[in-house]
């Protein structure tokens, strides 16, 4: 073999091994926006015969330096899903839809669950029954499409301990309430 001969190839070595690593990089790059967004705990309550709605909860965490949004939510249990925010207005519990999406701040971590964020499940195609589990799809602005599995739980099942037990509240109208 020649001198040129060996430039030549070992060029064409040094070009085909380039073009694996760019395709490489391109392919960890679009994996890793996802891998920035790490769903954890995901979890629904098991709803009676009948109910026309049920709730997911999950904890998102973004380990990105970037913030982003949860856009859009799907499932084929229901007929509609959505972003949802419960909150106390005037005294008043209030459930609305987050049209916006819901802030998942970079470097933080946001926790989906009863009486406050969750997920809306409308038109509920069959009961959430305790022990199955259901697909939902999580459209994020920056990171895409996350799919995860959600564990549905006994209707009166808590996540976890709150570290309420023992507390009362006096509610008006409705006496005392005592968390167990």
């Amino acid at each position: 073999m020649r001198f040129s001969e060996k430039n030549t190839m070992y060029s064409m070595s040094k070009l085909v091994f380039v073009a694996a690593l760019m395709a490489a990089s391109t392919a960890f790059a679009q994996a890793g926006d996802n891998a920035k967004i790490v769903v954890q705990e995901p979890w629904a309550r098991a709803t009676p015969s009948g109910a026309m709605s049920g709730a997911a909860y999950m904890t998102i965490d973004n380990k990105s330096t970037a913030a982003d949004r949860l856009t859009g939510v799907a499932s084929e249990v229901a007929a509609k899903v959505q972003v949802h925010e419960m909150k106390v207005v005037n005294g008043v519990m209030q459930m609305r839809e987050l049209a916006d999406g819901l802030a998942i701040p970079a470097g933080k971590s946001v926790t989906l669950k009863p009486g406050s964020y969750h997920v809306m499940l409308m038109g509920l195609k069959k009961p959430l029954v305790a022990g199955q589990s259901f697909p939902l799809t999580l459209t994020f602005a920056k990171a895409g499409t996350i799919s995860v599995t959600v564990p549905i739980k006994a209707m009166g099942a808590p996540k976890t301990d709150s570290g309420m037990k023992g507390m009362q509240h006096d509610m008006p109208g409705m006496g005392k309430m005592e968390m167990k």
